[in-house]
């Protein structure tokens, strides 16, 4: 099991966000997320939205640290992209 994590460069709600991906499923990714007591509701199609507070937390537990760009393949080469605008019929949440 591999879990991916951007580095915290996303602004948002007065915070920066790092995205925590899988790259074999989405299964993999909510199990690695609910281990470290992020809400399911930080999922947002493909990812979760992690604050930068939680970055090491995060990689202790086994996150790979990667740039964005390499989020975006990962995502991508996996099938598992979800871009925003765009509906995936028959893909579990």
């Amino acid at each position: 099991m591999t879990v991916y994590i951007d580095p915290p460069a996303w602004p948002g709600h007065g915070r920066m966000w790092s995205h925590l991906v899988s790259d074999a499923s989405y299964d993999e990714l909510h199990l690695f997320a609910a281990d470290l007591g992020v809400p399911r509701r930080a999922f947002e199609r493909d990812h979760y939205d992690l604050p930068s507070h939680r970055y090491a937390d995060a990689v202790a537990a086994g996150a790979v640290e990667v740039s964005s760009r390499e989020v975006v393949r990962l995502l991508r080469f996996s099938g598992l992209r979800r871009p925003k605008g765009r509906v995936a019929r028959g893909l579990p949440i």
